[in-house]
């Protein structure tokens, strides 16, 4: 298409809507819907919070067991249980602490945190 072609079309298209009347709508409001501005109340996840509580004690709990067992305090028939130990209780503690914080940061209403960031059991 060239120029003269996109020209010849602007042009019949001008002319098709030539004969429109056009009449300004008179702004009753300041372009808000009052909707717009009310917060939902979301629902507290007790059930992914309980369960994020007992990762983190949980996985607490086996850190350090571990750091007894690497130190010494157990019988050393069970050095070769403290890697395993260590690891389980990073993977349990890791998920735990991070949900636990978010949900004590949304129980504060700290800006930006809220229960919504916590997946539920649904």
């Amino acid at each position: 298409m060239g120029r003269k072609d996109a020209a010849a079309l602007y042009d019949n298209e001008k002319k098709h809507f030539s004969n429109v009347k056009y009449q300004r709508i008179q702004r009753t409001d300041d372009g808000f819907v009052d909707i717009q501005f009310q917060k939902s109340l979301s629902r507290v996840p007790k059930k992914a919070i309980a369960l994020a509580t007992c990762l983190f004690i949980g996985g607490s709990a086996l850190i350090v067991l571990a750091s007894f067992i690497f130190a010494g305090f157990f019988d050393p028939k069970y050095d070769d249980s403290s890697w395993p130990v260590l690891v389980l209780g990073a993977l349990m503690f890791i998920p735990g602490a991070y949900h636990v914080r978010i949900a004590y940061y949304a129980y504060k209403k700290y800006p930006g945190y809220t229960f919504d960031d916590i997946p539920d059991f649904d």
